[in-house]
């Protein structure tokens, strides 16, 4: 009887590719968030770009510098074989600082500019939503044309509040240009105030080009506050999230990469746990 290896070099042998070797739903290494080692990070960077490596990991989304420049940082990355796609930065330097955002993230290498929180007091409401929205536009139109440079927005709660026959997500989706602004969906941040993350990736397909991948505690309660305790992240696969439909939407929709963030007191333990799980998925 042929072996599974033998039955494998013969196929690769004649130019083919096994079914078995096709049945990995998400076959490549995903990329993390820095702020999933924001301590160890602040504390010896070079060093903890050396274990993230280790890990299997060679892209990072920074938002954070931790005390160096941005190009201090690139000769750290290319010293180790590392990348950096995404740079994430706040609301307010994006829209009233577009060129040093946009400088720091070309010096990194990353093709994509983030902002991931919008300031507000009380609730996240219509009136805001419309403000958010032209400042987005703004922000897009300057980072794409000035600096070829793609916005996103990730999304964490607030703006899943009711609107109409959908929500103020939706609607901030509507109100902006898809060719100036896109969206970095936080799967945590659109389970816990109730959406299925991979019915939202469906409804708005390519908007989204980035993701973060989280889950959150078995028996957690959600709400719109974009908040929760960090003991609250948990592994990939351990929590609530429903991994596979997510990442078959993803894939559908075609979004470019793929963040493990792991807000937890024990990334280190965790992180490897969740890489384990992800190779395991099959079609």
């Amino acid at each position: 009887m042929m072996t599974r290896r033998l039955a494998l070099c013969l196929l690769l042998a004649f130019g083919a590719t096994p079914a078995f070797a096709q049945d990995k739903l998400f076959p490549e290494t995903p990329s993390v968030v820095s702020y999933t080692f924001r301590e160890d990070l602040k504390k010896d960077t070079a060093g903890t770009l050396d274990k993230i490596k280790a890990l299997g990991i060679t892209d990072i989304e920074f938002s954070d510098l931790f005390g160096h420049t941005a190009p201090e940082l690139r000769k750290m990355l290319d010293e180790r074989g590392m990348t950096c796609s995404s740079y994430g930065t706040s609301y307010d330097i994006a829209l009233k600082k577009t060129d040093e955002a946009a400088a720091n993230a070309k010096a990194l290498g990353a093709k994509f500019v983030r902002v991931a929180w919008i300031p507000h007091k009380g609730a996240f409401d219509l009136e805001l939503t419309k403000k958010v929205a032209a400042d987005f536009n703004t922000i897009g139109k300057a980072l794409k044309e000035t600096h070829g440079l793609t916005f996103c927005y990730h999304n964490h709660g607030y703006e899943f509040a009711a609107h109409e026959n959908g929500t103020l997500f939706d609607e901030l989706v509507k109100l902006t240009d898809p060719a100036y602004v896109s969206y970095e969906i936080d799967i945590l941040w659109a389970f816990y105030p109730g959406i299925d993350p991979a019915a939202l990736i469906e409804k708005h397909g390519s908007r989204f080009k980035l993701m973060h991948l989280k889950d959150l505690k078995k028996g957690v309660q959600g709400d719109q506050s974009g908040k929760t305790a960090v003991e609250n992240d948990v592994a990939l696969g351990t929590g609530q999230l429903d991994m596979p439909a997510i990442l078959k939407a993803a894939k559908k929709a075609g979004l470019a990469h793929y963040y493990i963030e792991d807000e937890s007191p024990q990334p280190w333990e965790q992180v490897p746990v969740s890489l384990t799980y992800l190779k395991s998925l099959t079609k």
